[in-house]
């Protein structure tokens, strides 16, 4: 309960996270760039995105992430 207000006072911890996670090829398709394929792990509290490095095995800053509409290329021009 101690934890729970503190979040709300102060804002997420972000210490459960997920695996690192990278988009596979295959849901990229024919328009791959670097920002689909890129690596990152979820807070498990607040959902938020953030970057994550193999190579240091850290995880980096928040990911703005676009709503999946937004983020669609339209149908029809």
């Amino acid at each position: 309960m101690l934890q729970t207000l503190l979040e709300s006072l102060l804002g997420c911890s972000h210490r459960r996270t997920t695996f690192p996670l990278t988009r596979g090829r295959k849901l990229a398709g024919a328009h791959a760039t670097a920002a689909r394929n890129r690596t990152y792990v979820v807070c498990l509290d607040c959902g938020k995105e953030f970057d994550y490095d193999w190579s240091s095995m850290s995880v980096g800053q928040p990911v703005d992430v676009k709503p999946a509409a937004a983020a669609a290329e339209p149908l029809y021009r």
